[in-house]
């Protein structure tokens, strides 16, 4: 309790001890609901095991409005985290304990001040959250979400690497890839994300008067981007966005925007395309 409290990472007894518990059915199942585990070889599942078995003792996971918690939830939730990690150290995800999960979207109170100053509080609908020294604020509906690019959890978790560097800013700690040059990585960064940004523009301009961009109907022209125009948001929504995607469905990325892709690559030392 104290560890959690602490915000610590499991020792490595309360490691063996978690993955010990796990049965090989139950895992098997998890592996098998998430196509992107399938490009894992055996020895880099059991290595997403211990780091499952990590992130299963180190966090407190609990149901929200209601949501009662099976062990399958938690072990799918805790395995997608575990990925961007993989191949880097657990600890990572240390500073904080704990992960909410609601039975399917929640809202976020929100502040915004216009143009003419005036400030508009309303609420927003959200599939996740990850707070600064907080906990990650997940929707379970999207957490088991199995088809296309988009994932909730890799998509938080990615928030928790970028923010242990001090800042939301799109760059996660890199003091241990001491061949990635921080200068460098905003270069890259922030011209991707321009372009990416005249991308999404320019299918903007192309999307017919008569049909609403916030519609279903306008989505097979956004099909077209590399990236969720989300993306567009800012450094750290890119970076976010960026890395479900680069576990999740990661060629049109590669083919798009090959720099930064290298980059995502080296930062994790994986290379799902």
């Amino acid at each position: 309790m104290l560890r959690w409290l602490r915000g610590r990472g499991a020792s490595p007894a309360q490691v063996g001890q978690m993955q010990a518990r796990v049965p090989p059915a139950l895992w098997q199942q998890v592996l098998q609901a998430h196509g992107f585990f399938a490009r894992l070889d055996a020895q880099q599942r059991q290595e997403l095991l211990a780091r499952t078995a990590w992130l299963l003792a180190s966090k407190q996971i609990n149901g929200a409005a209601g949501l009662v918690m099976t062990d399958f939830m938690r072990l799918s939730i805790c395995a997608q985290a575990a990925l961007p990690v993989l191949m880097l150290e657990p600890q990572l995800y240390e500073g904080w304990d704990e992960i909410i999960v609601y039975p399917a979207g929640f809202a976020i109170p929100q502040v915004m001040q216009d143009e003419d100053g005036v400030v508009h509080e309303f609420l927003e609908e959200a599939a996740g959250q990850a707070w600064d020294g907080g906990p990650v604020i997940l929707s379970w509906d999207d957490a088991i979400q199995t088809e296309g690019a988009f994932n909730v959890v890799i998509h938080e978790f990615a928030h928790k690497l970028d923010l242990r560097a001090g800042g939301a800013d799109g760059m996660p700690a890199l003091g241990a890839h001491p061949e990635l040059e921080p200068r460098r990585w905003q270069q890259v960064l922030g011209q991707s994300l321009e372009q990416f940004r005249t991308w999404l523009e320019d299918i903007e301009a192309a999307i017919p008067a008569h049909i609403d961009p916030e519609s279903p109907t306008a989505d097979p022209w956004y099909e077209a981007l590399p990236l969720d125009p989300y993306a567009a948001s800012d450094e750290a929504e890119f970076f976010a966005v960026s890395s479900e995607h680069f576990f999740a469905a990661p060629l049109p990325l590669q083919q798009a925007l090959p720099e930064w892709y290298g980059l995502l690559r080296q930062y994790y030392r994986q290379d799902p395309a």
